[in-house]
């Protein structure tokens, strides 16, 4: 899982998992290396969740954007099939940053979706507004979630067990 900093990368994770092994925190950033969960959903095999660093926290061209840089270049040099989520803030549609990073990810030979997060904090018109926005951005659906409510939490798993990823060792 990709995303800006503080867009919900952890809490998702933990939300999906139904239990707070990611750590989270108010101020961005927290994350700083690639975390990898090895879950099993009933008997489909077994795979990895892997939460990156925000890419918000490493502006500019200083040592944090230069480490993020490295760190991402590694990962996505990694043998292996893997298909990537790319989280946006649902309350902030087109942001360059995201967009940015969608068209980066089309470079990389993965698979690939968008999921909004946050969606408890729209209301029901912002959440049609702003998933027609998104399906426009990105050239098809944006599944929006709450890592709150637990909404589309099970759309998710669905979408996680459609996108190929290399089996967990």
């Amino acid at each position: 899982m990709v995303g800006r900093s503080n867009v919900g990368k952890s809490s998702l994770i933990n939300a999906l998992l139904r239990k707070p092994l990611a750590r989270t925190s108010a101020a961005p950033g927290k994350t700083r290396l690639a975390n990898f969960f090895r879950v099993q959903r009933g008997t489909a095999p077994a795979m990895y969740l892997v939460d990156l660093p925000g890419y918000g926290y490493a502006r500019g061209g200083g040592p944090a954007a230069r480490e993020f840089q490295r760190l991402t270049d590694a990962y996505f040099a990694r043998p292996g099939a893997r298909a990537v989520l790319l989280l946006v803030d649902s309350r902030h549609p087109g942001l360059e940053s995201d967009l940015d990073s969608w068209t980066w990810l089309s470079t990389q030979p993965c698979q690939r979706g968008v999921v909004g997060t946050k969606v408890d904090k729209l209301t029901r018109a912002d959440r049609t507004s702003h998933a027609h926005e998104f399906e426009s951005l990105y050239d098809g659906p944006v599944l929006l979630v709450s890592a709150v409510t637990g909404e589309g939490l099970e759309e998710l798993w669905k979408l996680i067990a459609r996108l190929p990823s290399p089996p967990a060792a």
